[in-house]
């Protein structure tokens, strides 16, 4: 099989969301997938449920779980830093038919993360691997190397209207 590169981004809800879905459906199939989730620090609801309830499927996170305001400090590039290098290892192991960098687009769009070094990733990454990013602000060339990218464009939410983020739905 063909495997190819796609980019969730946009200032929706749903990037995420989709990576999951794929998951679902590639472990349905018997593909073997890797999830690396940046930022989020691995004490979400997904991450929780894809221990608990996908036991094929390789989980890691790399972040400290806390929401980034202003520059990040040494600790979560450093974090950052680390998840590039395992994605690295992932791709080039070839142990993996599905490979998802979930929120990776933040962390280069953050400068913790060159452009340069994802424009590797996508450049080495084995021709039987799929591999998947997500994150809002996905840089211009990301996508220019990507075979697919999907806009998950916000048009009314109801964060707007002040309701916070609820379990098991946004967090």
């Amino acid at each position: 099989m063909k495997g190819f590169t796609q980019i969730y981004t946009g200032d929706g809800k749903g990037k995420t969301t989709a990576a999951l879905g794929l998951i679902v459906r590639a472990t349905g199939a018997g593909l073997r997938v890797y999830f690396a989730q940046f930022l989020k620090g691995g004490k979400s609801a997904e991450i929780r449920t894809l221990q608990e309830r996908f036991p094929d499927v390789t989980v890691e996170a790399f972040g400290s779980g806390r929401l980034i305001r202003g520059k990040p400090t040494s600790g979560e590039i450093d974090s950052a830093r680390q998840g590039l290098v395992r994605i690295g290892e992932v791709l080039s192991s070839r142990r993996y038919d599905v490979v998802i960098a979930d929120e990776l687009n933040v962390v280069v769009a953050m400068g913790m993360i060159g452009v340069k070094e994802v424009l590797a990733l996508i450049r080495d990454k084995p021709d039987s691997v799929e591999f998947i990013l997500t994150g809002r602000s996905a840089d211009k060339r990301l996508c220019k190397a990507a075979d697919l990218v999907t806009e998950v464009r916000c048009i009314k939410h109801y964060y707007c209207r002040g309701v916070a983020a609820r379990k098991g739905i946004e967090k």
